[in-house]
């Protein structure tokens, strides 16, 4: 007995899964997603547009420049901070510096400290943060 074709409706067994591809799609996104922003979270704070000519120094500048306030800067955190090299820890730290003594018109930031934030290995620091009075001295 043969059967027609008319009217057939294909077996929907459990082995078809029509969002099997959609989610297979998404997890790749997500795992992207937390590969760059991981990558990301590693680099080092970028200095904005100016703020590099802001010199941080460990001399006090002298009478003729003028106080603005004081700034503190850091790159890293509990989650990060780990997986950050030392080398980009210090640089986001002082270009974070930077680029707030820029945004208070500042020139130059006389650093006061360092603060490193460390778990039990000293290896392991989780990160770095600059301390500093900004002033505006004459070019």
């Amino acid at each position: 007995m043969r059967s027609s074709r008319r009217g057939w409706t294909p077996s929907l067994g459990p082995s078809w899964q029509p969002f099997r591809r959609i989610e297979d799609i998404e997890l790749k996104v997500v795992y992207l997603f937390a590969v760059v922003l991981i990558v990301c979270a590693c680099s080092a704070i970028s200095v904005k547009p100016g703020a590099e000519r802001v010199r941080v120094t460990n001399t006090e500048p002298g009478r003729e420049c003028k106080f603005l306030g004081d700034v503190t800067g850091s790159q890293g955190n509990r989650f990060t901070g780990g997986y950050t090299s030392d080398a980009n820890l210090e640089t986001g730290a002082r270009n974070d510096l930077k680029n707030k003594a820029f945004d208070i018109g500042g020139n130059v930031v006389y650093l006061l400290f360092q603060r490193e934030s460390q778990t039990g290995d000293v290896r392991d620091r989780k990160n770095v943060t600059l301390s500093g009075n900004v002033y505006r001295c004459p070019d």
